[in-house]
């Protein structure tokens, strides 16, 4: 039995839910691309499947529509996959679990997908449909946008006709997206010398903190565990001598990282204990607002001797955890309340041999994205780590003439009886690398509400999920 049994629309909760059976964590896309290859072969529509996975999957324009310009839907196939500490699921092998709770949708214990998964959704609802009325389409389904939007970046863009582009991947219903960020993804990898310490082994968590998108969210005070850890480590070593044994914090480079763990041996658990309960108020105090669940677990056990990371390894660990910078970095002075440039320490991890750390890099002014970057290389430099930079994706500019975006904003008003918010955002979207490619396309985003997206907490509103449905019908009812 379906949990959305009864809902309208029928056929975009349908393959919402056949979406989130089938495994789709960025870099695991094969299995929904071929999905959707059937989809489209199965109704006889024209399609082509890259070899990065991308699908283009191609409607012709209904009767009255074939004089009327080509329209592009767009959105990504793949998820952020995150999950609660602790519960048993494999984002490989296991289908997510949906629950509807009072008009919210849902995920037991893991992210949603509804970043972008209702994207998918309302193509394949368009796409299925015979009785909804719209131009020629072109429905692009791209993959990995949640690690670097790489698989909009190797689209061969060539192949579509459509100027006018709607990309569904927002997540605040009444606002349009006009223009956003640039950014890249910044690896560092410090390789680990080890040597046999003996000390106390000491096992340091940072633990339920609010997380979330680091566009979306950078500007809400929100911890970084990542940061925190690197906080506690620090204020460590000057109490007592430490060697780490390892640290993992985060799960994506675009998430704010809400759990981080460090194992190591220490010299003098007992100063080690008396700072970490220290800190632990403070951050009570600093966190009361804005990450109110913030908590610290500590553990220690009988003095030992083993193979850690040496003196220096350590040293350049920690420094790089203190000194990686983090948060929001310059706020625009030309569109009030913008984030003009941020990063985020999403994930850190000890791993065959060295400890990596990936940070997303944003910025609307190219400069500035440029010169944060070459901060965390000189940084890279001074530590003996390598860096290197993933999935660099254009700012998308904002288009003072738009026939899309006027149009969008004529369609809403009639909706819903009052204008909508059009803005820039500071989190990147893949329409900037469609308009670096496609002279002259007119692209807005939009989408249903969702909240918490990239945690486990994300959800998603049925009724702003069934009014901007009919919004995207009625816009595309209205490009003639």
């Amino acid at each position: 039995m379906s949990v959305f049994d009864g809902l309208e629309p029928k056929g975009v909760f349908s393959f919402f839910e056949a979406i989130a059976a089938i495994p789709h964590g960025s870099r695991d896309t094969k299995r929904i691309s071929d999905y959707l290859v059937s989809f489209a072969a199965e109704r006889g529509l024209d399609h082509v499947q890259d070899a990065m996975n991308n699908v283009i999957i191609r409607k012709p324009a209904s009767v009255g529509y074939e004089d009327a310009p080509t329209v592009i839907l767009q959105g990504h196939m793949d998820m952020v996959c995150a999950k609660e500490e602790g519960l048993a699921f494999d984002f490989h092998n296991d289908s997510l679990k949906l629950r509807l709770d009072n008009g919210i949708i849902s995920a037991e214990g893991t992210t949603l997908g509804g970043d972008d998964g209702i994207a998918v959704a309302y193509m394949l609802a368009i796409l299925d449909a015979d009785d909804i009325p719209h131009p020629a389409l072109e429905c692009v389904f791209t993959v990995d946008e949640e690690i670097g939007m790489l698989g909009a970046a190797g689209l061969d863009k060539s192949q579509l006709k459509g100027r006018l582009m709607l990309n569904i991947d927002s997540e605040d219903e009444g606002i349009l997206l006009a223009s956003c960020a640039g950014g890249v993804r910044v690896n560092l990898h410090r390789p680990i010398a080890f040597e046999t310490y003996r000390g106390v082994p000491l096992y340091v968590a940072v633990r339920d903190l609010a997380g979330g998108h680091s566009g979306v969210e950078i500007d809400k005070g929100r911890a970084n565990a990542n940061k925190v850890l690197g906080r506690i480590l620090r204020r460590i070593s000057l109490v007592s001598e430490l060697r780490l044994e390892s640290i993992e914090g985060g799960t994506a480079d675009n998430a704010i990282a809400s759990n981080a763990i460090a194992r190591m041996l220490v010299a003098d658990h007992n100063a080690a204990v008396r700072e970490i309960a220290a800190i632990q108020a403070e951050l009570k105090h600093e966190y009361a607002v804005t990450d109110p669940a913030i908590r610290l677990e500590c553990y220690y056990a009988p003095i030992h001797e083993r193979e850690a990371m040496d003196a220096k390894t350590t040293d350049d660990v920690i420094f790089l955890l203190q000194m990686i910078p983090d948060g929001i970095q310059r706020m625009s002075f030309d569109i009030a309340g913008l984030v003009e440039t941020s990063l985020n320490l999403g994930i850190v991890k000890t791993e065959e041999g060295c400890v990596h750390f990936a940070s997303a890099v944003r910025s609307s002014v190219e400069s500035e994205k440029n010169a944060l970057v070459e901060q965390i290389r000189y940084l890279a430099q001074r530590t003996g780590a390598q860096a290197e930079l993933v999935g660099a994706y254009p700012a998308w500019e904002y288009r003072q003439d738009s026939y899309l975006r006027d149009k969008m904003v004529e369609v809403f008003a009639k909706q819903y009886g009052h204008a909508p918010v059009v803005k820039a955002i500071h989190a990147g979207l893949e329409c900037g690398l469609f308009a670096g490619e496609l002279e002259g396309l007119d692209a807005v985003s939009f989408g249903p509400d969702m909240k918490d997206i990239h945690t486990p907490k994300e959800s998603m509103d049925v009724k702003s999920v069934q009014r901007t449905w009919q919004y995207l019908l009625e816009v595309l009812k209205e490009i003639r």
